[in-house]
């Protein structure tokens, strides 16, 4: 398709900040979400085979796990909102003609979602003694019924994302044989390296997870409440090890893969610095892994695997955006860092002051809490330092819910 085609399909509003604030914003926040959907889709894995199995160690990791991938279905469903909105940003040629083209699937996306999370929390209703192996688990199917559905939902968005990737099929997907299909029923294009490859980093990430649960419940072993031994832990550090080494093994072969069946007009990509600085990263995680393993699980370096996966899970996002631009840039010469601006300052403020100062401040009293409680026997009671965090949190959030209405009422006023 003709680049200046492509140009005519842009909001004539422009963008109200630079173009290059949403790619780097889309890299990060699309980071944090596929992080929150790998650690969901691992305690997933795990709650279900715990759940299959009469194992004592097995059933009380599921006990926890079932918990994780609930917070974390949420985080992923919220933060995958920032990603798509920076997307349709910049690339909104793309991503509203990708849409269209599946316009049924786009709205049975949400349906889909829905029910999946029903499930899942069903599944977590029914079952709050997993833990206990001599009770019976029940309806099981409802909790791989949501996983399933889930891997479906990924695969809608994955299936969306490529779609956009190839403006020259376009019409061929809308009018096969010159007949207009505007039913929006079909999914066009795909690529099932990629989207396994995503999903296959689930393995590693949630043994990363493990590796710091092992040795967040260590100081806790004789708090008889957690009903935690210390047979149970290193048995936990030494199954997230082994998921860590195995599955870093399979994503890597697995992007291999991916980088092979890359369309000809992208071939190139296979061999570029972001492939080779990501395959480092990945091995270098597995490799930072494998000397936590020895001698240092008891140590705050069991803490440091996940942060250092996720800085691997950065570079992929960002390879991921570098062959996005290579491919609608270099074959269709769209260039997303010539879109015209309108800046607005007010709206490019409000999104990093909620996002750092709101959401930060949130965030961190949270965590704080949530470190506090996990590190404390019995009953964890806040110190007061601890209790004016959140305070000013909630406070943070109430002030922002004001301007948020006052500055609508200005607008309308005005």
């Amino acid at each position: 398709m003709d680049a200046q085609a492509l140009y005519a399909l842009r909001d004539v509003a422009g963008v109200p900040t630079h173009p290059v604030v949403f790619l780097i914003l889309g890299v990060v926040t699309f980071a944090l979400h596929i992080a929150a959907v790998q650690i969901m889709l691992g305690a997933s894995g795990l709650t279900i085979w715990g759940a299959l199995s009469q194992d004592a160690h097995k059933r009380r990791l599921a006990q926890s796990m079932v918990m994780v991938a609930k917070f974390m279905l949420s985080v992923a469903i919220l933060v995958g909102v920032a990603p798509l909105l920076f997307v349709q940003v910049i690339y909104d040629p793309f991503w509203y003609t990708s849409n269209v083209l599946s316009a049924w699937w786009v709205i049975g996306f949400i349906i889909i979602l829905t029910v999946a999370a029903l499930l899942w929390f069903f599944f977590n209703a029914k079952n709050y003694k997993l833990g206990d192996a001599s009770q019976k688990v029940f309806c099981p199917g409802s909790a791989i019924l949501a996983v399933a559905l889930l891997l479906v939902v990924g695969f809608i968005m994955h299936v969306l994302t490529n779609q956009m990737l190839s403006p020259e099929k376009w019409l061929e997907w809308y009018a096969p044989g010159g007949v207009i299909d505007s039913s929006g029923r079909s999914l066009h294009d795909f690529n099932l390296a990629r989207f396994l490859f995503f999903i296959s980093l689930s393995v590693p990430v949630i043994g990363a997870v493990l590796v710091g649960y092992r040795r967040f419940y260590l100081p806790r072993l004789g708090d008889e409440s957690l009903k935690m031994s210390r047979e149970y832990l290193d048995w936990t550090g030494r199954l997230g090890q082994s998921l860590i080494l195995f599955g870093g093994v399979v994503s890597v072969v697995i992007g291999a893969w991916w980088m092979a069946t890359l369309p000809e007009k992208a071939a190139g990509f296979a061999l570029s610095p972001w492939v080779i600085v990501s395959l480092a990263m990945l091995l270098a995680t597995v490799g930072f892994a494998q000397w936590v393993r020895m001698g240092r699980m008891d140590t705050l370096w069991a803490y440091a695997v996940l942060p250092v996966g996720a800085v691997a899970l950065i570079v992929v996002a960002a390879a991921r955006e570098a062959l996005r631009w290579s491919i609608l840039m270099g074959v269709h010469g769209y260039n997303a860092m010539d879109y015209p601006i309108n800046m607005d300052w007010y709206s490019t403020i409000l999104f990093f002051v909620t996002f750092l100062i709101v959401g930060g401040g949130a965030l961190a009293y949270m965590v704080t809490v949530a470190w506090k409680a996990g590190q404390t026997a019995g009953v964890y009671t806040p110190s007061p330092f601890i209790t004016r965090m959140g305070n000013i949190a909630i406070g943070l959030i109430v002030l922002w819910i004001v301007q948020y209405f006052a500055v609508g009422f200005y607008t309308w006023l005005s």
